[in-house]
C-alpha cells in the first residue's frame, strides 16, 4: 500500500509540474525520488574545482635481518691471558697459561657452547681433530679446544670422541678467558640447564696476537669449522 501511494504522489507532482504547467517551471528530475537532485544545486557550487584526494601509503618501520657479531677481542688483538685446566695423559690434572700455549707459537683456539652438545661434538671439534695433520702442514704448533665446562666433563669428552694428542681439551670451567675475549653465551633460558657458556669460535693468533677471528652469533656454525679456517691460512 506504501509502494501504491508513493507512485500515486509521484505522478501527481509531475502532472503538477510538467512543462505545460504555469505554477511552477522546475525540472522534473529535481523531484524524482529515482534520481539524484542534482539540478537543485545552485551553479556557483557546481564550478567550485574538485580537488582529488591522493591516499599515503603506510611507512613500516624496518627492521635489519642481520645481525651484528661483537666481541671484545679483534683482529689485531693480543689475546688476553688466563689459567685452564686439563686432565694429561697420567690422569693427572694440569693447569695452563693461555700465555704458554700461544707466546712465540702459530696456534689455533676453538671455543665451544658445551661438551656433549651436537654440533660440538658431531661436527666442530671432531673437524679440527680430523684435520689436524693439514693444520700442521701449515705451520700451526697447537690446536686447542675450550669450553665453559669442568675438567672432568672435558676429560670424558675426549675420551667419548676418541681425541688423541692433536687437540687439547682445555676447561675454562669459570669462564675467565670467555669473559675476557667478550664471547659469553647466556643460555640460561634454555631448558637444559646450560647457563653461561661461549660462543662458538675458532681464532688463529701468532705469537699471541690474533691473526684470524671466526666468530659465531651464538652456537652458529658457518663460519668456524675446520675447513673454514684452512682456507683462510
Amino acid at each position: 500500500m506504501a509502494a501504491s501511494a508513493t507512485t500515486t504522489a509521484y505522478f501527481a507532482a509531475a502532472k503538477l509540474l510538467s512543462p505545460s504547467s504555469s505554477k511552477f517551471k522546475q525540472p522534473l528530475c529535481a523531484f524524482s525520488p529515482f534520481k539524484t537532485p542534482t539540478s537543485l544545486f545552485s551553479s556557483s557550487f557546481a564550478a567550485l574545482p574538485v580537488q582529488p584526494h591522493h591516499r599515503t601509503r603506510p611507512q613500516y618501520l624496518r627492521f635489519s635481518t642481520v645481525p651484528k657479531i661483537t666481541a671484545t677481542i679483534s683482529v689485531g688483538d693480543k689475546i688476553p691471558d688466563a689459567t685452564l685446566s686439563y686432565f694429561d695423559s697420567s690422569d693427572e690434572l694440569q693447569t695452563i697459561s693461555i700465555s704458554d700455549l700461544t707466546s712465540k707459537k702459530k696456534a689455533i683456539l676453538i671455543g665451544v657452547p658445551g661438551a656433549f652438545t651436537p654440533t660440538c661434538s658431531q661436527k666442530h671439534l671432531p673437524g679440527f681433530a680430523e684435520k689436524a695433520a693439514e693444520f700442521k702442514a701449515k705451520g700451526v704448533d697447537t690446536i686447542a679446544c675450550i669450553s665453559v665446562n669442568d675438567a672432568f666433563v672435558m676429560k670424558a669428552w675426549k675420551k667419548d670422541l676418541n681425541v688423541g694428542d692433536e687437540v687439547l681439551l682445555l676447561s675454562d670451567g669459570n669462564g675467565d678467558f670467555t669473559k675476557g675475549i667478550g664471547c659469553e653465551l647466556d643460555l640460561s633460558d634454555k631448558p637444559v640447564g646450560l647457563g653461561v657458556r661461549s660462543r662458538r669460535y675458532a681464532i688463529y693468533l701468532e705469537d699471541g696476537i690474533v691473526k684470524i677471528l671466526n666468530l659465531e652469533e651464538g652456537g652458529a656454525f658457518n663460519v668456524s669449522s675446520a675447513e673454514d679456517l684452512l682456507k683462510a691460512l
